[in-house]
């Protein structure tokens, strides 16, 4: 399938961050904010789940949530998945199949760390998913412009000026 026809296929919307998705996934059970740390306000679900598309064309912009966030890989080409963490240090991770070539296809980014990703092959696509422990709600959700993360991390603006939207 192509990209148009996984977003057509699975109905998926234009995300904040980048890209396309569709929460498919919403647990009924309910943590209650006094269980939560000081970082969340308000009660969560226990998990949350999304499916997520990326297009060479449409990166995922540098956020942050409050939460672990675990990505899985379906299909497509290799997505790099670049975090900033609370420190200031810079890494990236491979998702994708070529496990040989240092790909995985599961990888978790630790709560509080700004993240942003990118299909690095040109005319190509990266269809995966996200899964939310305790659950996304988008009052976790932090999506700051170029000028403010780099106002926090003064030596990454290179690598913040390319993925951020603003």
């Amino acid at each position: 399938m192509t990209a148009t026809e996984i977003i057509d296929f699975f109905d998926l919307k234009t995300h904040p961050e980048g890209g396309f998705y569709k929460e498919t996934y919403r647990s009924k059970g309910i943590i209650s904010s006094e269980n939560l740390s000081d970082h969340f306000n308000g009660n969560r679900n226990y998990c949350t789940s999304i499916y997520f598309l990326l297009t060479s064309e449409k990166f995922s912009a540098f956020h942050k949530i409050n939460q672990d966030e675990i990505w899985h890989f379906y299909s497509g080409t290799t997505l790099k998945l670049h975090q900033i963490s609370p420190k200031g240090e810079y890494s990236f991770v491979l998702i994708g199949n070529d496990f040989i070539n240092g790909e995985i296809p599961q990888y978790t980014v630790p709560a509080h760390y700004y993240f942003a990703a990118e299909i690095i092959t040109k005319d190509s696509f990266a269809f995966v998913g996200c899964t939310v422990s305790p659950g996304f709600d988008f009052k976790d959700f932090v999506l700051p412009s170029a000028a403010e993360l780099s106002k926090e991390f003064p030596k990454l603006t290179e690598i913040i000026a390319k993925l951020t939207h603003h």
